[in-house]
């Protein structure tokens, strides 16, 4: 349906009405120009693929000299690789999410927000456009694998592959909801440096869970980001022939008051913040500036 607008002395103008059918294209739009984007813009795939190269192999090696005894054989980068993965997917998905205040600074995002469509329908698509960007960017920590004794698992890819795309949709649904209301990139990679970089030492994306004194165990089990760091984790210690000792330290899993949470309990943890935060996105882009 259309609205037709007319005053005396001017040519009638015809406003598309708002429909679902509008919504699901401008939700496709959105995601289009986020892969358009990202491909394009060679200097950011290659600062992206170099970065969790270096966290891998350079960062890795030297803390697994540290770690040689504990390890037991298991070679440290081994350890890290789910923790690297994670990382890499985290801060494109921030990354993707930060350009909402670019779009916001040089008015592309004056011009998406008085679309005929809902600004919900905006919020989404950048959302599946930051997680579908970041998982690619991870397909290239997958690539590496082999190199860190971790076996090229169709079944172990296909299972990561889902977890980040679910961790990297959460983050970016909690970048946008950040970067909805701010007006220049300086606040918002500040703001983002803040939030994000401690909640991926808290992880455990760089050491094991198993031993930790109790501040900073309690910590990594309010921390959001070891909800999504465990499961990749759990995913590659399911493939790798290693002693249930040595996989007991490097793998403990999460426990609440001694309970092991299972799997299938931090991914829905996971995606119900993603749930959560897309609420808070959307809500944030309905306010009137």
């Amino acid at each position: 349906m259309t609205t037709d607008v007319t005053t005396p002395g001017v040519a009638r103008v015809r406003v598309p009405g708002r429909s679902l059918r509008h919504d699901l294209r401008a939700i496709k739009i959105v995601l289009h120009r986020e892969m358009l984007r990202f491909v394009n813009d060679r200097t950011r795939l290659l600062s992206t693929m170099v970065q969790p190269v270096l966290w891998l192999f350079v960062m890795g090696t030297g803390l697994g000299a540290l770690f040689a005894g504990p390890g037991q054989g298991v070679d440290f980068r081994t350890f890290m690789y789910p923790g690297v993965i994670a990382m890499t997917v985290i801060t494109t998905a921030m990354f993707s999410a930060g350009s909402i205040v670019w779009d916001r600074e040089f008015g592309f995002l004056r011009e998406m927000l008085v679309a005929p469509v809902s600004r919900s329908s905006i919020v989404i698509g950048k959302c599946l456009g930051g997680g579908i960007v970041a998982t690619a960017q991870g397909v290239v920590i997958l690539a590496l694998a082999g190199l860190v004794d971790v076996p090229y698992s169709p079944t172990l890819f296909l299972t990561l592959l889902g977890q980040m795309f679910l961790a990297s949709f959460t983050i970016t649904a909690f970048g946008v909801s950040l970067a909805a209301r701010m007006r220049n990139m300086q606040t918002f990679f500040g703001v983002m440096q803040m939030a994000v970089m401690p909640m991926i030492f808290l992880s455990g994306a760089l050491f094991p869970l198993a031993g930790l004194p109790g501040w900073l165990a309690l910590l990594t089990r309010i921390n959001p980001l070891t909800y999504a760091v465990d499961p990749m984790r759990h995913a590659v210690f399911s493939h790798l022939d290693v002693a249930p000792h040595i996989a007991q330290r490097l793998n403990p899993g999460v426990h609440w008051f001694g309970w092991h949470v299972p799997v299938g309990v931090e991914l829905l943890i996971v995606a119900l913040m993603g749930a959560a935060l897309l609420g808070v996105a959307i809500a944030q882009f309905r306010r009137p500036d």
